[in-house]
């Protein structure tokens, strides 16, 4: 069943009765059943949630996240367990050998090699590179391709040639201008930038419910390892999911130009990434459930009943 994603984005008065959200605003009562509820996002900072209902969202183990004053997500409250093989399933993540977890970060970056790949195919830009360093990734990544992957797919991936269906729209462009000679990944800037971090925050959220629905702790990550990052495993999981991310992204883009903003139209649009069909193992998958495949198969891993990982492949 595909969960819910709630935006709270004016004053609101949120409560819980008989199993429903209630959602109080100035004109009007919405009401949604919990276990509907995937995702919470509170954008307005008026707005005031009861402890009982912050409680029974954890115990359908929703995800609730918090945005700052620019309205990007910037905290997450997931449940402590809502597996009832936590304890079992978290020995076994924690005495995961390092070979394996070499391994399957191994796995993990040729994934969003290709899934990178993906996008840039089907923007009709050469995708040769990411495909070949995709086949050369070793345990562990040592020779770093994720890196050299990053530095050709943000050169890339929001050039004028990738952008090159404003044309189509009608749109005039001056492909003269420095925004279209070279794209910069940077995660305090603006336009594509903005866009893709609440992106990537959505995803990162709903990764974080995957993984504690599965059972594993998210601070535990197969390569990051900063004690300051409660989701090291999160961020580790998510990274072949970006480019789901970055094709919604690019969508906008070619309507609206490349100085976009976070509209609430286009907030809705990337919220949307977690009902986006994804293929699993040659099966279609909303990308809400492919989340909760991944962890799945990460358990199984470090039970040692396999040692593949499931990740979706990104299908223009």
């Amino acid at each position: 069943m595909i969960k819910r994603t709630i935006v709270i984005s004016r004053k609101s008065y949120i409560s819980h009765k008989d199993e429903q959200l209630l959602i109080k605003q100035e004109d009007d009562d919405p009401s949604v059943p919990i276990e509907d509820i995937g995702v919470v996002i509170l954008e307005d900072h008026q707005s005031i949630i009861t402890v009982s209902a912050l409680n029974a969202l954890m115990e359908n183990n929703s995800v609730v996240i918090g945005c700052d004053a620019k309205h990007l997500p910037n905290a997450i409250m997931y449940p402590m367990s809502s597996n009832t093989l936590h304890t079992a399933v978290l020995k076994t993540q924690m005495n995961a050998s390092a070979p394996l977890r070499k391994q399957l970060w191994q796995q993990t970056i040729k994934a969003k090699l290709i899934n990178q790949a993906a996008v840039l195919g089907s923007r009709g830009v050469n995708a040769k590179p990411l495909e070949l360093w995709a086949k050369k990734v070793r345990s562990g990544d040592q020779a770093n391709l994720e890196g050299r992957g990053a530095a050709y797919y943000w050169k890339n991936v929001f050039n004028a040639r990738t952008l090159e269906g404003f044309s189509k729209l009608g749109t005039k462009i001056d492909f003269s201008q420095q925004p279209f000679r070279g794209f910069i990944r940077d995660p305090e800037g603006d336009g594509p930038n903005s866009a893709l971090n609440y992106g990537y925050a959505i995803v990162r959220a709903a990764m974080a419910r995957a993984i504690v629905g599965s059972g594993l702790h998210p601070s535990i990550g197969l390569h990051h390892k900063n004690q300051y990052n409660a989701f090291c495993l999160a961020d580790d999981l998510m990274e072949p999911y970006r480019p789901f991310v970055d094709l919604i992204v690019l969508d906008i883009c070619e309507e609206q130009g490349i100085e976009i903003s976070l509209t609430t139209e286009n907030k809705k649009r990337l919220l949307s990434i977690l009902s986006a069909d994804t293929f699993v193992s040659d099966e279609r998958k909303p990308l809400m459930l492919s989340l909760t495949a991944t962890t799945a198969s990460l358990v199984r891993c470090f039970a040692g009943e396999t040692r593949k990982i499931v990740y979706p492949e990104v299908n223009p």
